[in-house]
């Protein structure tokens, strides 16, 4: 398919979930992209495997990276788009159209029409954002060309509404073991239930009060919960093994490795932490001058993300990132996930007011 970077934004968009791009799937979505691209000559076009970069080489006193991903997750009966309303009610439908190919559509607009931007620009396109690490283009990227990555600040057109979050949380996975000893459950006395060994834990879970921290002006709501739990061999045999598995989303005000002494030596004090995974936030880096010009683009005051998104790895390369693009966050993954066309057109007004 063809990509109109110049034309109606709720067309685009269309064509583009209308390419079906299930991570490790992106290849055509990436051809047509870097087609599309290179048709402007103002842009430096690059690629690697299905990542796709653009940018600007004017010698502006600042570079700008916005970056969106071509992934999406697995399609559900859910392609070729759809639309409903019209006018300013209108919907577009489909896999990614939330998450997120409303940011990519909006993003693809932008980069042909600012030809002279008051800011160069790097423009990055990428695959696999929806799997494990090990696969994500922007985190390959980060390894083999750094400087592709490179500026004072930075957009991830993930789905925020048309509103700017600011940066994002970490989260932390732990696995708490506890044991017991097995008997037949006709001899209960003579075992030692470990599933009944988690009582306590779940008490203490149960009680923990989420906390709300301020981080930079925005305000994060933390959160610790249960989620996995495993135990139990057979219908008659009592448990010698449980283990629960907890999820903890913490503000960036502290580090993976803070975020581990809070739950070790605070919350879950008196039980064995194993951590299972790890990755941690983003502060916001609304302080910086290009942060502050963007937010008076927008018009809107920003808020804290809830969630995880790469605007991580920007802050761990010493770039200030936030997240905006059109579409409800919630209805990211959702079988029924749409993108408001409003939101497309108040998205890309936006980029354009602040580069130019």
């Amino acid at each position: 398919m063809v990509l109109d970077l110049e034309g109606d934004l709720v067309a685009l968009l269309r064509t583009l979930v209308d390419l079906e791009s299930v991570s490790g799937n992106e290849k055509a979505i990436a051809d047509a992209v870097e087609e599309a691209l290179r048709r402007y000559d103002h842009l430096e076009v690059e690629r690697d495997a299905d990542l796709v970069m653009a940018r600007t080489n004017l010698g502006r006193d600042e570079r700008i990276v916005i970056a969106g991903h071509l992934d999406t997750v697995p399609v559900a009966g859910n392609l070729p788009s759809w639309t409903t309303g019209e006018g300013d009610d209108l919907l577009i439908w489909g896999r990614g159209s939330c998450d997120m190919k409303g940011g990519v559509a909006v993003q693809l607009a932008a980069a042909a029409r600012l030809a002279e931007p008051n800011r160069d620009i790097t423009w990055i396109f990428y695959d696999n954002e929806e799997i494990a690490e090990e696969f994500n283009g922007l985190a390959r990227v980060a390894r083999s060309h750094p400087d592709w990555l490179s500026g004072s600040f930075a957009v991830l057109g993930e789905p925020s509404n048309a509103g700017i979050e600011g940066g994002c949380q970490g989260t932390l996975r732990v696995r708490i073991t506890l044991t017991g000893r097995a008997a037949h459950s006709a001899r209960a006395w003579m075992g030692d239930n470990a599933i009944h060994a988690a009582a306590p834990l779940l008490t203490r879970l149960l009680a923990y009060e989420p906390r709300q921290i301020v981080v930079d002006g925005l305000t994060y709501r933390e959160g610790l919960n249960a989620v996995k739990i495993e135990g139990g061999i057979a219908g008659n045999v009592i448990p010698d093994r449980c283990v629960v598995e907890l999820n903890y989303r913490f503000a960036p005000d502290k580090s993976v490795e803070q975020a581990v002494a809070y739950l070790r030596d605070d919350v879950l004090a008196g039980f064995e932490l194993e951590v299972v995974d790890a990755a941690a936030g983003a502060r916001p880096g609304l302080d910086q001058p290009a942060a502050a010009a963007f937010v008076a683009a927008v018009g809107a005051a920003p808020s804290a993300k809830f969630g995880w998104t790469d605007v991580a790895r920007f802050a761990a390369m010493g770039v200030p990132a936030v997240n905006f693009g059109p579409g409800n966050p919630s209805k990211a993954h959702a079988d029924d996930e749409f993108c408001p066309a409003a939101e497309l057109t108040s998205c890309y007004e936006a980029l354009v007011r602040w580069l130019s």
